[in-house]
């Protein structure tokens, strides 16, 4: 740690928000150590790099003016005006004075905290905050990780005023996640469920359904959604990482997998643990209610004996701040939920992974967010060729600040003829460098 570049600032008082933004800025994406001081005798002599953030400029220092959202507490109907600033936009505009000209921290915290999440909107039929609602979405910035880019321009305003400092770098990198809500679309779900679904697809004379089924259960047919064997050996030869997240619900109008307790559902969810990190999609009732997680935790760590610290919501229902904090109490350590179901692009404005901050109690939780950038739910909404020219450009922005690119798959999306090469191709052209 010693030979990382050290930042001194200025601030009359360090608030949570501003050490939460800070640190994600300055430590988390540009790699540098930081410390606050509120003595100006202290500042004026320091000879190194040094930032003020206020009102006001002290000296010849590098000066960022605050708008005074990082000062304040609670959430309030702010104005935010977005305007252009070379190929990204801003919000929170300064004077002349300041050196950015935005407050590049206070327009961080609103996209990291999800500010505008606490605010009165109106909710989706699903009960979510929907993409439609957001500014990013609004403004047409939804598709980059414009915290990144604010990070890097603030990182060459440094770099023109300190010219002798050399900066840390970072390298591109992927997080692939595969959601597995249903293990099986017919295999392994009981006499009687599999007797009920064939008779009610010939009921609807849904009968490619039913030839279907009959097929893989009397073993002539794979099941279109065991895809883990070809998922194992495709990465192998592409030298790709996972995360595999599992589903132990009660069975319900939500969840239609085969039962928690079948010994073969748990061999695959243990040897899946062989290829890469695994961890719990919890179900839907698991979402509002502390006490089923809490039950579907303690099947997972029965399962895997070990403690769970990965989870993903399915539904991408966290429902401000109620979730997180319940992922807290349970001591989950990390989620990948921060992600617009129906859309492609970055919920909370950043491809880096940060903390979640709980604005009704100004608290900066150990929960480690990590933002997908697509989730196959998008598939819905849009064709494979379009969901492709989307991931291109995110890519492509990803990489201009050196950030993660996290994509979930679902494990059903590869089931259609001819599709699970084409959603391979995907998987590679997220990995490539």
């Amino acid at each position: 740690m010693s030979d990382t570049p050290k930042l001194l600032i200025y601030v009359s008082a360090v608030t949570p928000r501003i050490n939460y933004t800070f640190r994600h800025v300055c430590t988390h994406i540009l790699g540098l150590q930081i410390k606050f001081t509120s003595k100006i005798e202290e500042f004026i002599a320091h000879e190194g790099m040094k930032l003020s953030y206020g009102k006001q400029k002290l000296g010849n220092e590098l000066f960022i003016q605050s708008s005074g959202l990082l000062s304040e507490q609670g959430f309030s109907d702010v104005e935010v005006r977005v305007s252009k600033w070379g190929d990204t936009v801003c919000f929170f505009r300064n004077s002349k004075d300041s050196d950015l000209p935005f407050d590049i921290f206070a327009a961080t915290f609103y996209m990291l905290s999800r500010y505008e999440e606490y605010l009165p909107h109106v909710k989706d039929e699903n009960g979510r905050f929907p993409y439609k609602e957001s500014l990013a979405y609004k403004k047409k910035f939804i598709e980059q990780p414009v915290v990144d880019f604010w990070a890097y321009k603030f990182k060459s305003k440094l770099q023109e005023r300190f010219d002798y400092i050399d900066f840390p770098s970072r390298k591109y990198s992927t997080n692939n996640i595969l959601a597995v809500a249903e293990a099986y679309k017919y295999k392994k779900k009981g006499i009687v469920r599999s007797i009920g679904a064939s008779l009610r697809d010939l009921f609807r004379l849904n009968i490619n359904n039913f030839l279907e089924r009959l097929e893989v259960l009397l073993f002539l047919k794979k099941d279109p959604y065991d895809i883990y064997d070809t998922l194992i050996q495709f990465s192998k030869q592409e030298k790709l990482a996972w995360y595999f997240m599992f589903q132990l619900s009660n069975y319900s109008i939500h969840s239609k997998n085969i039962s928690y307790n079948k010994i073969k559902y748990h061999a695959l969810i243990k040897s899946m643990g062989d290829y890469g990190k695994i961890g719990l999609l919890p179900g839907f009732e698991a979402l509002f209610k502390h006490k089923t997680l809490k039950l579907e935790k303690n099947r997972w760590e029965a399962i895997v004996n070990r403690p769970l610290e990965i989870c993903l919501s399915h539904f991408f229902d966290i429902n401000l701040p109620d979730l997180y904090n319940t992922f807290d109490k349970l001591e989950i350590k990390e989620d990948f939920s921060m992600a617009f179901v129906e859309l492609p692009g970055f919920r909370a404005g950043t491809c880096s992974s940060f903390l979640f901050y709980d604005i009704n109690f100004e608290r900066i939780s150990p929960l480690i967010l990590h933002p997908p950038a697509l989730n196959s739910n998008a598939f819905d909404n849009f064709s494979f060729f379009e969901i492709k020219k989307q991931l291109e450009t995110i890519k492509a922005n990803v990489k201009k600040v050196n950030g993660t690119l996290s994509v979930i798959f679902e494990n059903s999306i590869f089931e259609e003829t001819g599709k699970d090469e084409k959603m391979l191709d995907l998987v590679k052209m997220v990995n490539n460098e």
